[in-house]
């Protein structure tokens, strides 16, 4: 591996930047390969890591995710895409949690299917007024495979666009770039993440999150104790053989 990689920085890498990017791109291409082998490993009962609503300790289906990187530790909330139901709860838990990021891993109809409510303001009505808050899209940007809006109360929303519900994105690049992005931008409060299910991929966005922040800090890692991490905060993360593959090929 690591002869493959000196090869390659030599004849196709020109910048310290590059360098680093493409020996990302192969560390995550290699955990994604090595993924594949995790089966049903352990997962928890969600009270002791659900996201309580309100002062009443109102009910949302989300979870708080603490990941240790060395001695860093990287905060997050994941849950399932909002419903017409639970929108305004969704939006309440937002700015309860003081999060200045949503990561949006869906589009919100995939081969005919409804993946996820449409919860954020959109031209020509760019406000939409809800029991405690009111929306409104301050911009908004559309790059090559992902969408970024800017909504005030104020929030930065990301959402990757090039990855369907029954498939994976077919460049890793994509999504390390989207990551790259995501980090940039995020400034306070725990990173909010959600795909349909809250447990798909969104839970392979955090794991590679925190896969590169062990490639970064050159620390030693095991993939399948960050998905056994992750899963022992959310029952069902990362569930399908799908995701367990690209969670390692990246």
């Amino acid at each position: 591996m690591t002869a493959q990689l000196a090869k390659h920085q030599k004849t196709r890498i020109k910048t310290d930047t590059e360098i680093f990017f493409h020996v990302m791109l192969e560390m995550v291409e290699l955990c994604f390969r090595s993924t594949a082998e995790i089966a049903t490993l352990c997962f928890c009962t969600d009270d002791k890591t659900r996201v309580p609503l309100g002062e009443k300790n109102g009910y949302i289906n989300a979870s708080y995710i603490t990941m240790k990187v060395g001695e860093e530790e990287h905060f997050y909330i994941i849950t399932q895409g909002p419903l017409p139901s639970t929108m305004a709860d969704f939006w309440q838990m937002v700015w309860e949690s003081e999060s200045d990021l949503i990561a949006m891993m869906t589009k919100e109809v995939e081969l005919g299917q409804v993946q996820c409510h449409r919860y954020w303001p959109e031209p020509p009505h760019d406000t939409i007024d809800l029991a405690n808050f009111h929306l409104r899209l301050d911009n908004y940007q559309i790059v090559e495979y992902f969408i970024i809006r800017i909504i005030e109360m104020i929030n930065n929303h990301l959402q990757f666009t090039t990855w369907p519900d029954h498939n994976t994105p077919k460049l890793a690049e994509q999504l390390v770039k989207f990551i790259c992005y995501m980090r940039k931008v995020h400034s306070t409060g725990p990173i909010v993440a959600h795909c349909s299910t809250g447990i798909g991929r969104s839970g392979i966005l955090l794991c590679i999150e925190v896969l590169l922040s062990y490639i970064e800090k050159d620390l030693c890692f095991s993939i399948k104790q960050i998905v056994r991490d992750l899963r022992n905060q959310r029952f069902g993360m990362i569930q399908t053989k799908v995701s367990s593959q690209y969670s390692i090929r990246l």
